[in-house]
């Protein structure tokens, strides 16, 4: 069963590319950010605590997103193949995607990372703002929440690069090209 992380910072491509994935190779799309936009629309709990975090640009704290996340992957068929699309964001969070996965009887297969240079993300977001109505796509939000990526975020790739499921992908081109060099490697591991 594939299971795949992507990783990057604000920015990079995480949700168009994990959309494609999951399309491609049938996997449950899982977004902590469409989990958190959810609870915040629906004012659950959690969802008041996310957005409190989020308006500030700050990660939302470990554990309301793994109640959040585990929630959700109770409700996956057991043979059911995810996707990842913004957790972990820490190392905290990836030890406990480890036993929340063991839980389930699976493993995560990869981590695909989208590497893109700082001023081609503050492009994308700062475009991305106009377009949408995002409240966090703002000059000082976006950043506050690329240092808290580069500062909190970074150590789960060296998390993942130990355990050699890493894999680093050119987050820059056209969208198809990005997707290209994604497929070339999840093929590898179907």
């Amino acid at each position: 069963m594939l299971n795949v992380v992507i990783f990057g910072a604000p920015g990079s491509g995480k949700g168009t590319q994990s959309k494609l994935i999951a399309e491609k190779f049938n996997l449950a799309h899982v977004s902590t950010g469409e989990l958190c936009r959810k609870a915040i629309h629906n004012n659950t709990h959690e969802g008041v605590i996310a957005k409190s975090y989020i308006d500030k640009g700050e990660l939302v704290p470990d554990e309301t997103i793994i109640d959040m996340l585990d929630s959700f992957l109770e409700k996956l068929p057991i043979d059911q193949g995810i996707i990842f699309d913004g957790f972990p964001r820490t190392v905290a969070q990836a030890e406990a995607l480890i036993e929340i996965m063991k839980e389930h009887g699976t493993r995560v297969s990869v981590l695909l990372n989208l590497e893109v240079q700082r001023e081609e993300l503050l492009s994308r977001l700062l475009k991305r703002a106009e377009t949408e109505d995002r409240s966090d796509d703002n000059m000082e939000t976006i950043n506050k929440r690329l240092e808290v990526y580069e500062e909190q975020t970074l150590p789960v790739i060296e998390f993942y690069r130990k355990k050699r499921l890493y894999k680093p992908i050119k987050g820059v081109g056209n969208i198809d090209d990005i997707f290209g060099r994604i497929s070339e490697v999840l093929n590898k591991l179907k």
